[in-house]
């Protein structure tokens, strides 16, 4: 259980007036301090209810949003992300920088050892998007790993057919 003093730079968790921004919204995203930073270990977040808007068209694109991250010394505090996931709603970006953008804002806001974020649209004209990025910290394991990860990603097709 987290105490008062490790909490207390947390202003959105337990808030009983949330508020949804409805524009893109990164100062949203909060921390907390990793207990553990000496293990390595991953923490995954799946957002099944990302929307965006089509930079071109206007149209809303839906996804599940992967995030599996190896916390160095911050974590995101989950609230917080809920409420920057959210507040993609009404911003237009195509789903590659939808991802690709997530991934460097998380990794600004904790400077993880590792970090991968994949996005799993529906089809719109027939066909889906799923773009998937990462990153490992220079100079560590990790930076192989993401190399790794990335050039092996996807080598064996899902199966499909829930979309």
């Amino acid at each position: 259980m987290r105490t008062k003093q490790e909490t207390k730079d947390l202003s959105l968790l337990g808030a009983k007036q949330t508020k949804y921004s409805q524009d893109y919204a990164p100062e949203v995203l909060e921390t907390f301090v990793n207990k553990h930073p000496e293990n390595d270990y991953f923490v995954k977040f799946n957002c099944p209810e990302f929307t965006s808007l089509c930079p071109i068209t206007g149209q809303p694109d839906f996804a599940t949003i992967y995030i599996s991250y190896v916390p160095a010394e911050k974590m995101v505090e989950s609230k917080s992300l809920k409420l920057y996931l959210f507040s993609f709603r009404n911003h237009g970006d195509f789903h590659e920088d939808c991802v690709n953008t997530i991934m460097k804002d998380l990794i600004k806001l904790m400077e993880p050892k590792y970090i991968e974020v994949w996005g799993k649209f529906t089809p719109r004209g027939g066909i889906s998007i799923d773009p998937y990025c990462n990153y490992g910290k220079a100079g560590t394991v990790w930076e192989k790993v993401a190399f790794d990860r990335l050039s092996h990603h996807d080598m064996y097709p899902e199966k499909v057919d829930n979309r």
